[in-house]
């Protein structure tokens, strides 16, 4: 792998933008091409972010030569089919999460890339902010004793119609996988493997989850409790428990620079840890770190990983009754 990463971006939305801001402030790479359905699209996302070439159809960036790494930066609906036709094209990837729609797809980008020995992660871009590293690492040293439960939450409302891909069945809509995945990612990130789920939701006319609570129980007998809602503003705050007292990641805890830490025999202490930019560069230096390493997976954010938590949205959504036509 040369020094220098060279990006490709599939897709032009929010996200996409997000992440092409962030690229200016990562060292050694290059933001090489960008693919739209739309030529038109494309060129205009280039024009805006300086990117080398602009392509009108995703097929055309997975078959980029001048492209080491592809950001799948469309809904997640499409994560699969854009997945299997990068690492076809012998692309690194980083997958916008939800990483798919179920574990059976997420197993399939998994397989494929092991078999094709191309890297790719889950940009779960929240387990790599400095402030979320330094809080693991001093619950790993014992600050807060052991470690029994974890709540967190994550929720806003939402105000597009039934067609929006939060809403629309179609196009993977509900709150479990726009947001849900964050409370359940980081509760396996601090207390380890789930085993066990046990969830509610109500549904919308259409059938998706607008609200969802639901219950981790993982391997070393720790809980989580942990609800996502598009209907309903909440703190969006994280917090892990154990016998010698807490540590609080304050909201929007998804991208919080500071957390805080409270302790039985009394006293709390806050802690700041900046991030680069708007976040998105910590998960980029990742994958720049890992290429360079010759590492086809991130130790932080593991691919069995990703094919496990898809399994337990896969539990929660059937227990629910959310059901995807690919299920």
């Amino acid at each position: 792998m040369d020094k220098v990463i060279r990006w490709g971006i599939l897709g032009t939305g929010k996200i996409a933008k997000a992440f092409a801001t962030a690229l200016r402030e990562v060292p050694d790479v290059e933001l090489a091409a960008v693919a739209s359905r739309s030529l038109e699209s494309a060129s205009e996302f280039a024009a805006q972010y300086g990117v080398k070439r602009a392509h009108g159809n995703y097929q055309a960036l997975a078959d980029d030569a001048g492209v080491d790494a592809v950001y799948i930066a469309t809904p997640h609906a499409m994560h699969h089919e854009n997945a299997i036709m990068c690492l076809q094209g012998g692309k690194a990837l980083l997958v916008e999460k939800a990483f798919t729609l179920n574990r059976r797809q997420a197993q399939e980008i998994a397989s494929l890339a092991r078999e094709r020995k191309l890297f790719v992660m889950e940009a779960m871009w929240t387990r790599f902010q400095p402030a979320m590293l330094e809080a693991k690492r001093m619950i790993d040293m014992g600050e807060i004793g052991n470690v029994r439960s974890l709540q967190a939450d994550f929720g806003f409302p939402a105000d597009a119609g039934p067609e929006h891909r939060l809403f629309n069945p179609a196009l993977g809509g509900g709150s479990l996988l726009d947001l849900g995945i964050y409370p359940l990612s980081m509760a396996a990130f601090f207390l380890g493997p789930v085993k066990g789920v046990r969830g509610y939701g109500e549904l919308t006319p259409a059938g998706v989850d607008m609200q969802a609570s639901f219950v981790l129980h993982h391997e070393g007998g720790a809980l989580s409790a942990c609800s996502c809602s598009l209907s309903a503003w909440t703190p969006t705050t994280l917090t892990i428990c154990g016998d010698k007292g807490y540590l609080r990641l304050h909201g929007r805890f998804h991208h919080t620079e500071r957390f805080t830490i409270g302790l039985n025999r009394g006293g709390e202490r806050e802690f700041h840890y900046p991030r680069i930019g708007n976040g998105y560069a910590h998960e980029a230096m990742e994958v720049g770190r890992c290429l360079r390493e010759g590492l086809l997976e991130s130790p932080e954010m593991p691919l069995d990983e990703s094919v496990a938590l898809m399994g337990i949205l896969d539990e929660l959504r059937a227990q629910i009754g959310v059901r995807y036509v690919v299920d």
